[in-house]
């Protein structure tokens, strides 16, 4: 015999006609595997109740969308009704209207959860599941990244910078809180300034002249408990900030003490001498960062690797961009990281065709997907690219929007958000919840159905050959490293494949640890190594 669904019984009652809301939220509920009943529009509540005592189900969807003071006396005659009829206490009660009405439907303790249209589907799942009440706790919440993105899918977390550039922390305190309590952010990442990065055990280094430029200036692992407690509320978001570009693992495990770090971000190449943003030489800055990841795969915490954006910001060719990404997955698979992150940054540089941008991201994809096995998971992350934003605001709302969507063609389990102000000034609170926002109906489109991007014959061919030259540079790369067991983790090796220039970048020119000879520029969309002339 097959196992009896679950049910659900819905209505909208009293003299309300609308049922598109209900409807959704029924065909949510049969995804959801429930066996669903709707009485119908202008319901009167007798009908209503003689439905809900027939058929016994285990939620009630009641639907409003009128006047809230009709609504406050329908819902108290119901809420009677229910309590006559013994069923208050047996079955959930689920009530969507507009946000006028939604109020008045939060007064009545017997509604177990309140909706007013701007939900997320997956929130809807979730209330369906019985796992995510409104005024839920933190346990409701999963407080893992993979348990988050599990909890959450189909649905991709979203993930947002944030760290108001002042002389204190109040500000990102606050904005923290702000942005917990409208429960549309998955990931808050806390966005550092430099001294917090690099000196923050090492006081004596710090220059109060530059204190919070470019992100939120703590200072203390007490300010870091501060910034982590705003976040206890809403719906209770994950918080993580950059890595440490010195004293590593002294740096990761503060954080995991004080924030509960939800990942770690770091990557071979950068965060150094080599782009001025940790006083270590690029080998030993490699060493460092191979500690980082080992580290973090000993307590089983994940590693994102952002590796391939610091070479497509500085507009390396398609093939080095591709083949650094390959060696961030091989490296972190190597020094035992069990759960990778792997994140690609699209328009970067900005001139990068969709098309060709799309081919180069499904080329990372396959060939460091390819190391994937039960010890070792891959996490796509996709973001908007930093540079590629427009001044103009109306633009640059319209950019986010794009990107998102080709973001999407590639099913990413987490989405960084870059808010639309980037080429303007950093994000407040409001505008972070502002570009979340429309991150999420992107989403919520694109997971209705779109046309399939990857299948572009255009976009299947740059792939093959992104992969055949990316391969063929892999190595030329392990050749440096003579009889080296497993060049492509030695840190010489790596500095040697940088310095002899066979990993390069335009605006490497007259860097001291990198040849710098490289000259690119767009081809029919794809960013290519170039002749000088």
């Amino acid at each position: 015999m097959s196992e009896q669904r679950p049910k659900v019984v819905a209505a909208s009652i009293g003299d309300c006609v609308h049922v598109a809301g209900v409807t959704r939220f029924l065909s949510i509920a049969e995804d959801q595997g429930y066996e669903t009943y709707f009485t119908g529009p202008a319901t009167d509540l007798e009908t209503f109740l003689d439905a809900i005592v027939a058929r016994q189900p285990e939620v009630i969807g009641v639907s409003y969308r009128l006047t809230p003071d009709n609504a406050r006396t329908l819902l108290t005659e119901l809420g009677g009704m229910l309590e006559s009829a013994g069923m208050l206490g047996k079955v959930r009660v689920l009530f969507g209207g507009t946000p006028p009405v939604t109020a008045i439907a939060r007064e009545f303790g017997y509604i177990d959860q309140v909706f007013s249209g701007e939900e997320s589907p997956y929130q809807i799942r979730a209330a369906l599941r019985g796992d995510a009440a409104v005024d839920a706790d933190e346990t409701f919440f999963p407080q893992t990244a993979v348990e988050r993105i599990r909890w959450k899918a189909p649905y991709p977390l979203l993930r947002h910078h944030f760290g108001i550039p002042a002389l204190t922390i109040e500000p990102t305190v606050e904005g923290i809180s702000q942005i917990a309590g409208a429960k549309i952010l998955d990931v808050i990442s806390l966005g550092a300034d430099q001294d917090a990065q690099e000196n923050f055990f090492r006081p004596y280094q710090q220059d109060p002249r530059s204190k919070g430029a470019g992100g939120v200036p703590f200072r203390t692992e007490d300010d870091l408990r501060r910034l982590y407690a705003a976040s206890r509320q809403g719906n209770y978001p994950l918080l993580r900030s950059y890595s440490g570009t010195a004293d590593h693992i002294t740096y990761a495990d503060m954080l995991v003490r004080t924030i509960q770090n939800a990942w770690c971000a770091t990557s071979l190449f950068w965060f150094n001498a080599m782009d001025g943003r940790g006083p270590s030489p690029l080998e030993q800055s490699i060493c460092e960062h191979q500690e980082l990841m080992r580290w973090h795969g000993e307590r089983d915490l994940p590693v994102e690797g952002n590796e391939t954006y610091h070479w497509g910001m500085r507009d390396a060719p398609d093939v080095v961009v591709c083949a650094s990404g390959y060696l961030y997955a091989y490296n972190a698979k190597k020094q035992g990281v069990r759960d990778y992150i792997l994140t690609y940054m699209f328009q970067s540089p900005p001139h990068l065709s969709n098309t060709m941008d799309l081919a180069r991201c499904l080329a990372i994809l396959e060939l460091s997907e390819a190391l994937a096995d039960d010890s070792f998971r891959i996490w796509r992350q996709t973001r908007t690219g930093l540079l590629s934003y427009p001044v103009n605001m109306h633009r640059a709302r319209a950019h986010l929007a794009q990107s998102t969507l080709l973001q999407m063609s590639v099913q990413p389990h987490i989405i960084h958000v870059v808010g639309y102000t980037e080429a303007n000034h950093a994000a407040n609170a409001d505008e972070v919840i502002e570009s979340a926002l429309m991150t999420q109906e992107v989403v919520e489109t694109a997971l209705r159905g779109t046309p399939d991007m990857t299948a572009d014959p255009q976009v299947q061919t740059r792939k093959r050959q992104l992969i055949d030259q990316t391969r063929r540079l892999i190595d030329q790369i392990a050749a440096l490293g003579g009889d080296h067991p497993d060049p492509l983790t030695d840190p010489g090796t790596l500095a040697r494949a940088v310095a002899a220039g066979l990993l390069d970048a335009p605006q490497l020119v007259n860097n001291p640890y990198a040849l710098g000879q490289v000259r690119t520029r767009s081809v029919n969309g794809a960013i290519i190594a170039v002749e000088r002339g």
